[in-house]
């Protein structure tokens, strides 16, 4: 296995780490802000350079080579591969974009130290492969939004059972594996715990309760840092595709689908902005579970860019939701706020973000949501229909959404509601890497592309999956496929 020439995911880990330190012994007040906005920045640089060292080795994965860290995990725990490699800076701009976009006047109630033992929490877990290491980190990372609600005098209940419930099929369905042998029909069960836990920690129906109750009850920025990477979709990868057979696969498509086109339905009905939101995400993210279950080239790579597309578009829709809040309160859906004359920069940005969210032309979502779309057709054409019906739903969520908050008639305002510095510079960033992901999405899709085939490969290579390969060649061949290959 090829390694990096710097201990790079280390070294991103134990930044936020140090900082989370550094923010307990200093103290979390109004101008701590500006030191989290440069820990989280050199973090961003550090998986920024991880990303550029693993490119030039022209590897499918790499490790590092760290004297300390070999004495405490296996060399074969932390992993950089074409599926971490672009996850790893996806994360970690999350975190920098949503701490910049914080006001000093919402410090007390969004926690800086948390959400930097939360960054780390989220990488180590993106540069973990499948092993009692990924499912310890993925427990513990339940834990951040839970002391938040109980900080501010917030009922648990709802957060508490689903979290519980996803870290006892996570702990129980590992164990089961580690007894069995994972390439025997012996591991089904298992598997089928592992996929319950994934689904749950997802939000797919019937287990989305808990998403809406974190939007609602939680901050804003704490529920986008916790939703927003997707790691639920990540412990598919890791724990639920390398042993799951097609049939497993494609039923789990399924219930992706429903959520998908009942989350669009749900968010198009809704009267707060925050609501509105979370259903939004969940429906997107679910289309991404659609994409991974697909087990076809075309479909996974679909929702592999797709995935990106998501946490960058949502992301950042999520943060113009947040500075709009910050500065006029929670955002009822039920009037024309009119708006736009007074924040034209944040109506902009909103409207690009909605419309890349959901694969709008020269975005970052646009190849994306069509390879889904092409790989759900040589799959089901029923499914197919169903992907372009949630979509729609979701564009029309995004305009709707739009004129009730941008358009209606004007309203005068004492605070001043202009974009701060710091919300200029992620808007910006975002909307580049948005913009550019749309005009160019050729290295992105080949390297999404090459990671697809990879990690079909490697499914392959699990007997119980190899009906995958008959069933796909039997099925669902495409000449033209293997024409674009």
């Amino acid at each position: 296995m090829s390694e990096l020439h710097f201990p790079w995911m280390e070294t991103s880990i134990l930044v936020p780490l140090i900082g989370a330190i550094w923010m307990q012994l200093r103290g979390e007040t109004a101008s701590a802000i500006k030191g989290t906005i440069a820990i989280c920045a050199v973090t961003f640089l550090l998986t920024v350079a991880e990303l550029v060292d693993f490119v030039l080795l022209n590897s499918f994965e790499a490790h590092e080579h760290w004297p300390f860290m070999n004495t405490i995990f296996n060399n074969e725990i932390f992993v950089v591969d074409e599926l971490s490699a672009f996850l790893l800076p996806l994360g970690a701009l999350i975190f920098l974009v949503t701490v910049m976009s914080t006001l000093r006047t919402k410090t007390p109630r969004f926690s800086m130290k948390w959400a930097l033992i939360s960054e780390a929490l989220v990488l180590a877990t993106f540069s973990c492969r499948a092993s009692w290491t990924l499912v310890i980190l993925l427990s513990i990372s339940t834990i951040p939004p839970y002391l938040e609600l109980k900080r501010r005098h917030r009922c648990t209940r709802i957060y508490n059972l689903h979290m519980a419930f996803f870290v006892g099929l996570l702990l129980i369905g590992y164990a089961w594996l580690s007894f069995v042998d994972a390439k025997s029909s012996a591991a089904l069960i298992p598997g089928a715990l592992l996929s319950g836990a994934a689904l749950l920690r997802s939000g797919i129906i019937p287990f989305h309760l808990w998403m809406a109750d974190l939007y609602e009850k939680g901050t804003f920025g704490s529920a986008l840092l916790f939703t927003t990477p997707l790691v639920g979709a990540y412990a598919v990868m890791r724990l639920v595709l390398p042993i799951a057979p097609s049939w497993a696969l494609h039923a789990i498509a399924i219930l992706s689908l429903i959520t998908a086109v009942y989350a669009g339905g749900m968010a198009l009905v809704q009267k707060e902005a925050r609501r509105m939101f979370c259903y939004l995400l969940l429906s997107q993210s679910s289309l991404v579970l659609v994409g991974l279950e697909l087990v076809t080239p075309i479909g996974l790579t679909g929702a592999l860019c797709l995935w990106i597309s998501v946490g960058l578009a949502l992301t950042g829709f999520g943060i113009t939701l947040r500075c709009i809040e910050a500065r006029i309160s929670r955002v009822s859906l039920a009037d024309f706020h009119g708006l736009y004359r007074q924040m034209p920069i944040f109506a902009g940005f909103f409207l690009l973000t909605g419309l890349a969210s959901i694969g709008f032309p020269a975005t970052v979502g646009f190849v994306g949501m069509e390879l889904l779309i092409e790989g759900a057709v040589h799959i089901y054409p029923l499914v197919g229909t169903m992907v372009v019906l949630a979509a729609a739903l979701n564009g029309i969520v995004v305009l709707w959404a739009y004129f009730r908050i941008f358009t209606g008639r004007h309203n005068r305002t004492l605070i001043p509601m202009q974009a701060r510095v710091t919300e200029r510079i992620a808007i910006l960033m975002l909307t580049l890497l948005i913009l550019g992901g749309g005009l160019v999405p050729q290295p992105g899709v080949a390297s999404r592309y090459h990671a697809a085939k990879e990690l079909m490969r490697l499914r392959q290579s699990n007997p119980i999956t190899k009906d995958i390969e008959e069933l796909s060649e039997e099925h669902h061949h495409a000449p033209s496929e293997h024409k674009q290959e």
